[in-house]
């Protein structure tokens, strides 16, 4: 390899300067970065090691006027939660920045009936190449068809498969809500009570559904139910509203750890031991379960991982390969404080 001599310019590395300290030539190192498959295995490495010695970084724009692209991903989602939120993002980036892309954020309006009308513009005026699509916005009817009519490659996550997609990564959310209704179960409860997503998302119906049917596997009904929009302002609404009355259920489930939190807080607020006297349970696996005192019993959501996978699948479809097989990252009940048994064993 050739003596590593600083760019005649002054500036950063060039695409020249690897050229020159691989000892090939410029389209010879353009090939490599593109990934072409017309270059031969030792001059392919021969150039990867020219560029980590040099720190070579290309430009997205050379790079996107080269080969008439963006380089950009648009990351579509609808979630209020920034810790859920910021998960995402960073599967979505890390494995965007591996494979050379860009990602731009777009938070969907689901209020108005225009919230495909509103993603098509988006992607029309940040010319993104392709989309990762994450729920409630990726279960949406019409909008994978009206994707496929703009030539907008997309694959999404939900916790149903849904048609028209590239890919769909499934989130089983309605199996793990009935692992905590199982666990609550075994534990001895049977005055239960849940704290529901929004119903018309299909995540929420989804968890309830699963968790109401492992209920009545054994014959067991809600005591009571409450339904939340997923904000710390629900939940505590919500949880007032179940913690009420004479005949209090001894384990709530909330279908995500910030309504279990609330329901914490107004535990907390009527000198109600958790887990003595109620047992709770949440939904998610966010930073926020490890926070609480006590330590929440979750559902382990790993959306970053997730949106990783769906990451590396959006860029197989735009590079027009075939999608690398994949394991869909399951989900899991992380048991912690805040479930145990009732202090009455119950009938």
């Amino acid at each position: 390899m050739n003596e590593l001599l600083p760019s005649p310019t002054g500036s950063g590395p060039t695409i020249s300067d690897v050229a020159r300290v691989a000892g090939v030539s410029i389209r010879t190192v353009s090939r490599v970065l593109n990934q072409s498959p017309k270059v031969n295995g030792e001059t392919r490495q021969r150039i990867q090691d020219a560029i980590a010695a040099l720190d070579f970084r290309p430009s997205l724009r050379a790079r996107a006027f080269a080969k008439g692209r963006s380089f950009l991903i648009g990351l579509a989602h609808h979630d209020r939660n920034a810790l859920v939120l910021e998960s995402v993002q960073r599967g979505v980036g890390e494995e965007a920045i591996r494979r050379g892309y860009e990602v731009i954020c777009h938070a969907v309006p689901l209020d108005d009936g225009r919230a495909a009308d509103d993603l098509l513009a988006f992607c029309r005026r940040s010319r993104v190449d392709g989309l990762v699509v994450m729920p409630p916005v990726s279960d949406l009817r019409d909008l994978p068809g009206r994707l496929a009519a703009e030539g907008t490659p997309a694959v999404a996550v939900s916790a149903v498969p849904v048609e028209g997609y590239g890919a769909v990564l499934v989130s089983p959310e309605r199996a793990a809500a009935a692992e905590v209704a199982r666990h609550l179960l075994a534990q001895g409860h049977r005055r239960i009570a849940m704290i529901t997503g929004p119903q018309d998302m299909v995540t929420a119906i989804e968890r309830r559904t699963g968790f109401v049917a492992a209920l009545a596997e054994v014959g067991v009904a809600l005591t009571g139910e409450a339904e939340g929009d997923y904000s710390l302002a629900s939940g505590i609404a919500a949880a007032r509203r179940l913690l009420s009355g004479a005949a209090l259920p001894t384990a709530i489930f909330a279908a995500n750890d910030i309504m279990a939190a609330a329901v914490l807080k107004v535990a907390a607020e009527r000198a109600i031991a958790v887990p003595g006297a109620l047992s709770v349970a949440g939904f998610d696996g966010s930073p926020l379960a490890e926070m609480l005192t006590p330590s929440l019993t979750t559902v382990v959501r790993p959306l970053g991982e997730m949106a990783g996978v769906a990451t590396r699948h959006l860029i197989d479809l735009i590079d027009g390969q075939p999608l690398a097989p994949a394991a869909e990252p399951p989900l899991t009940l992380r048991v912690a404080q805040s479930t145990a048994g009732p202090r009455v064993p119950q009938d």
